[in-house]
């Protein structure tokens, strides 16, 4: 067995597959299912994302299909718009489904680019340290400081409208406070006695890294995640609301809110369904980050 094997099974009991860490992963799950909250809100984001997922696929109705005989209707259990219709004719329940593909689906992809490139990047800052640290933080200081909406409309006017390019802009912006927790992290993890010993042992840096440091930071990581889906959520709602993020034929839950208050006085329905669906998402996530946050916190165990 090589050193590098012999040190990531046993210098980082935290992270070592085995029963230490099952135990860890056990305890953490164990304390989840204790907060009803959590659990309350993890069941009803599935059943949200469930339904956009394959909900358009079990209405009658299809994104761009228009019934001529349902202008602005409102929700009713006839006529087969349950949550009624637009001021096109079109299947309000089904457009919604479909912006909770467009918005889950820029969320999802929009954080995990910023947890790949803020979680190495703060890894490696904090690890390094000194000099090294300081001119990558400078950096991460200087992308600070670009207006996100300046960096949204360049983008735009350069490239043009595409949906890569929101989740490439939301990505850009949202990695720094992910380096940041990162680096914190690392800075106080590679003073233990286990980096100090894997060192000894003569373990490369990059495993070193990839093996002990960033498992062992995963828990504030995990956390943040779940607080960064809403807040992208939210960016992606705010951009489509100003005509900035998806154009048609496709459509997102901030382009039916924008299109809600245009008829919020005649058809307020418009409004208020794809609302209470960007609203319980993000109340879900933000709940359920509240429950992970004191599952994982070793302090309250």
């Amino acid at each position: 067995m090589t050193t590098d094997a012999m040190t990531a099974d046993t210098l980082s009991p935290d992270t070592a597959p085995g029963a230490a860490g099952d135990s860890l992963g056990r305890e953490a799950w164990r304390r989840l299912k204790q907060n009803r909250a959590a659990m309350a809100s993890l069941l009803l984001l599935s059943i949200i994302t469930l339904a956009c997922v394959a909900g358009p696929w079990l209405t009658p109705w299809g994104l761009a299909d228009v019934d001529w005989n349902a202008f602005n209707v409102a929700p009713t259990l006839e006529g087969g718009h349950w949550l009624g219709t637009d001021a096109n004719g079109r299947d309000l329940l089904t457009r919604t489904l479909y912006g909770g593909r467009v918005s889950l689906s820029v969320a999802l992809v929009a954080t995990l680019v910023s947890l790949l490139i803020g979680v190495l990047y703060g890894a490696i800052a904090g690890y390094l340290g000194g000099r090294a640290d300081n001119l990558m933080m400078r950096f991460v200081d200087i992308m600070y400081s670009l207006p996100f909406m300046f960096l949204v409309i360049l983008l735009m006017v350069v490239f043009g409208r595409n949906i890569l390019l929101i989740y490439a802009a939301i990505g850009a912006v949202e990695w720094l406070d992910m380096a940041r927790i990162v680096r914190g992290q690392t800075l106080s993890l590679k003073r233990r006695e286990f980096i100090e010993a894997a060192h000894a042992l003569g373990v490369r840096d990059r495993t070193i890294v990839t093996r002990h440091l960033i498992p062992n930071a995963i828990g504030p990581v995990i956390v943040y995640v779940t607080l960064t889906v809403p807040k992208v959520i939210l960016l992606e709602s705010f951009l489509s609301f100003l005509g900035l993020g998806v154009q048609e034929p496709l459509t997102s839950w901030g382009v039916l809110i924008s299109e809600g208050t245009d008829m919020m006085q005649t058809s307020p329905w418009m409004l208020l369904v794809p609302s209470v669906f960007l609203a319980l998402t993000l109340f879900c996530l933000n709940f359920l980050g509240d429950g992970l946050r004191d599952a994982l916190d070793p302090k309250t165990r």
